[in-house]
C-alpha cells in the first residue's frame, strides 16, 4: 500500500509539472488582449475630456478618434486570429493532457501485470542468509567473502574461493586466496598448479617465476599433474627452448589419459611449437634462441662467443632504431642474461621500459618478464 501511495504523488506531481503551464498559457493569452482593449477605451475617453477643455482641435480629435477605432478594430481581427488559434491550442492541450496521463495509465497497467509489487524487500543480509541453494554466484561469494573476512584462519573457505575466483577472471584474488589455503591447508599438487595458472593468467599469460616454482612444487607432490606440466612447457616456449617445450608436450601426451581435458590443449601447442621449429632459425634480429645454442654448439669456443654476441648487438643496433618492438626487447633482454651479462640486461632493461613507457600495457609486460629472469626495474 505505501509503494501505491508514493507512486501515485510522485505520479500526480510529474502530470501537474506538464499539465499547468499548458493551462496558464491560454490564460496569459486572453488576459493580454483585454488589457489591450482596456488601454484602447481610456485613450477614447481621455480625447473627449482634451476636447470638452478645448485642449484638442475637432479635426485633430477627430483623427485620433480614427486612430484609436483603427487599432481597436485591428486588435478584434487579432482576436479572431487568436481566437481561430486558441481552438488549435485547446485541441492540442487535450491531445497533450491525454497523453500526459495515458503515461501513467498504461505504466501502471503493464507493472500491474508484470511486475510484482507486492514482493517484500530483500536486503542483502537477508539474502546472504536464505539458502545457499537459492543463491546467486554473486551472493553465494559475498557469502563466503564475509565468513573469511571474520574467520581469516579458516583454510577450507580459502581453498573453496580461490577457483571460484580464478573461473570468474578474478586472477589476483585467486593467487590470493591460494596463498591463504597452502598456508594454512598444507601444500597439496592441485593448490600448487592452481596458483601457477592464477598468477600466469593474471600476468596476461606470462609464465612468471614465482608461477614457475609453484608449478615445479606440484610436480614433487605429484609427477604426472597435467596442468603443472603444460604451463612449464609453455615456459620453455617463452624461453625460446622450442625443441625442449616440444619434448615436454610430447612426453605429456603419452602419458594423458584418452578422455583428459588437457589433451587437446596440448596437442595444439605442440602444433603450433613444432611448427615454428621446423620453419627453422629465427632471422638474425630474433635474439639468441635455443636453435641459435645448438648450431653454436659444432664452434670453437671462441668463434661462438664471438657469433653470439655479434646477433645480440645487432638486435641491440636494430631495437635503438626501432624502440618500440616490445617482443624485441624480452629478446634482448633474455639474451643478454644468458651470455651472463647482466649489467647489459639491466640497462638494456632501462632503456625498454623508457621507449615503450614505464605505465603502458607492453611497458608492464617487460617489467613483468624482466623479473622473471631475476632484474628488476629499480635496480
Amino acid at each position: 500500500m505505501v509503494f501505491w501511495l508514493i507512486a501515485a504523488l510522485l505520479t500526480l506531481g510529474a502530470s501537474l509539472s506538464v499539465l499547468l503551464p499548458l493551462a496558464g498559457r491560454a490564460r496569459g493569452v486572453a488576459a493580454g488582449s483585454a488589457h489591450d482593449l482596456e488601454v484602447y477605451r481610456d485613450q477614447l475617453g481621455e480625447l473627449e475630456r482634451d476636447v470638452a477643455r478645448g485642449l484638442i482641435q475637432p479635426a485633430d480629435a477627430e483623427q485620433a478618434r480614427a486612430e484609436i477605432a483603427r487599432r481597436i478594430i485591428r486588435l478584434g481581427g487579432d482576436g479572431a486570429a487568436e481566437r481561430l488559434s486558441s481552438r488549435f491550442t485547446y485541441a492540442g492541450r487535450i491531445v497533450g493532457a491525454a497523453a500526459v496521463l495515458a503515461v501513467p495509465l498504461v505504466s501502471w497497467g503493464l507493472y500491474g501485470v508484470l511486475g510484482s509489487p507486492d514482493i517484500p524487500a530483500q536486503p542483502l543480509r537477508e539474502r546472504l542468509a536464505q539458502n545457499p541453494a537459492e543463491s546467486s554466484v554473486d551472493e553465494l561469494i559475498a557469502r563466503a567473502e564475509g565468513h573469511l573476512a571474520a574467520n581469516p584462519q579458516d583454510g577450507r573457505g580459502w581453498d573453496v574461493l580461490a577457483p571460484v575466483y580464478a573461473r570468474l577472471g578474478r586472477f589476483d584474488d585467486a593467487a590470493a586466496a591460494y596463498r591463504n589455503a597452502i598456508r594454512l591447508q598444507g601444500s597439496t599438487a592441485a593448490r600448487e598448479s592452481g596458483l601457477g595458472e592464477a598468477l600466469t593468467n593474471a600476468g596476461d599469460g606470462l609464465v612468471s617465476a614465482e608461477a614457475q616454482q609453484a608449478f615445479e612444487r606440484a610436480l614433487k607432490l605429484e609427477m604426472d599433474q597435467p596442468k603443472a606440466r603444460f604451463y612449464l612447457a609453455m615456459a620453455l616456449v617463452q624461453d625460446g627452448k622450442m625443441a625442449e617445450a616440444v619434448k615436454a608436450w610430447e612426453a605429456m601426451l603419452a602419458s594423458l589419459p584418452a578422455d583428459s581435458p588437457w589433451r587437446s590443449p596440448t596437442e595444439q601447442a605442440l602444433a603450433e611449437t613444432t611448427r615454428r621449429v621446423a620453419e627453422g632459425p629465427a632471422k638474425p634480429d630474433a635474439g639468441l634462441t635455443q636453435q641459435d645454442m645448438d648450431a653454436a654448439a659444432a664452434m670453437s669456443q671462441q668463434d661462438r662467443k664471438a657469433m653470439i654476441e655479434t646477433m645480440v648487438a645487432g638486435l641491440d643496433e636494430k631495437l635503438r632504431q626501432n624502440p618500440h618492438d616490445s617482443e624485441g626487447w624480452q629478446r634482448l633482454l633474455r639474451s643478454y642474461m644468458v651470455l651472463g651479462k647482466k649489467d647489459q640486461a639491466q640497462d638494456a632493461l632501462a632503456r625498454g621500459l623508457a621507449a615503450l613507457g614505464a605505465s603502458t600495457e607492453d611497458g608492464r609486460k617487460f617489467a613483468e618478464f624482466a623479473a622473471t629472469l631475476g632484474l628488476s626495474a629499480t635496480e
